[in-house]
């Protein structure tokens, strides 16, 4: 009877999977307007007593996607006193909406990644991750691109070539 080997896991490849690679604290949203006259007016002591009067218990240990859903023009301190407010609960107080935070911080991570375990690799970079940006692959594959020899997306069932070093 014939052994079932597993012949992806005696590969060289190394399978990266950017959810599993990369694990993201929760994102919170905070919307300015919520502090606004009628969403759009910014009257100072009101904004002020709001602002002093907010539970930052929804912040703690969290990522803030601070961000404004009107079109109300906000001066600049009114952000920096709601990031000071939320300073001593939240990890990190971010400017835009959640989806745009989560891509920042995606790309924040891919050029922090030490490449090293990478170098002269064969690469597969996993699809299928939920809540990823498609900007992050975009990051990541520039990344990896001058350190592998070989970079793929899919499985190794089925995967598609995207980078392959010339022998020179």
């Amino acid at each position: 009877m014939d052994v079932i080997r597993n012949k992806v896991a005696e590969s060289d490849l190394i399978q990266l999977d950017l959810e599993q690679l990369i694990r993201l604290p929760a994102i919170v949203s905070l919307d300015m307007a919520s502090f606004l006259e009628e969403g759009l007016f910014l009257k100072e002591k009101e904004f002020r007593s709001a602002i002093q009067q907010l539970d930052t218990k929804a912040f703690d240990q969290k990522v803030v996607a601070l961000h404004c859903s009107t079109d109300a023009i906000l001066p600049l301190w009114s952000w920096m006193l709601v990031s000071i407010h939320l300073q001593d609960a939240a990890t990190e107080v971010q400017r835009g909406t959640t989806e745009e935070v989560r891509e920042r911080l995606y790309h924040q991570r891919i050029h922090g990644l030490t490449l090293e375990t990478y170098k002269d690799a064969k690469v597969i970079v996993k699809g299928c991750s939920s809540g990823v940006p498609t900007s992050a692959y975009m990051a990541l594959s520039q990344r990896l691109r001058p350190v592998v020899k070989s970079l793929m997306f899919g499985e190794a069932c089925s995967s598609v070539p995207l980078f392959k070093r010339s022998r020179a």
